[in-house]
């Protein structure tokens, strides 16, 4: 199995800046990707972004491009999403994700991230 677990949510003002952490652990060895999905109080849960464990390619929503980073470290088997210049649409509860090649099999708890204006 693969446990991931969340770190770095909190309120910040629009404009503001945070990265959130997903670490992983247990079978990281069968990682193929690592995503950031959010759900916002009353809506579906949304992707935000993707990051491949190996290349690094990356693909972000167009909703977050050009204002979230994702990046990873290998060896701590950490994934990040810097978010800056933060929008209050942007409250949500942000979720990290792992494949093993098809779908998202694993999931974190969740960190809330809230934006005010």
């Amino acid at each position: 199995q693969v446990q991931l677990v969340e770190s770095g949510g909190g309120l910040v003002q629009a404009g503001g800046s945070l990265r959130l952490s997903c670490a992983a652990s247990g079978r990281t060895f069968s990682i193929y990707g690592v995503g950031w999905f959010r759900q916002a109080p009353g809506k579906e849960r949304e992707f935000v972004a993707s990051i491949g464990w190996s290349g690094g390619s990356t693909n972000y929503a167009n909703s977050v491009k050009g204002r979230f980073t994702m990046s990873r470290d290998n060896a701590k088997n950490t994934v990040y999403v810097q978010m800056n210049s933060l929008k209050p649409e942007d409250t949500a509860v942000y979720y990290c994700a792992a494949s093993t090649g098809r779908g998202w099999d694993y999931w974190g708890q969740g960190t809330q991230v809230t934006v005010s204006s």
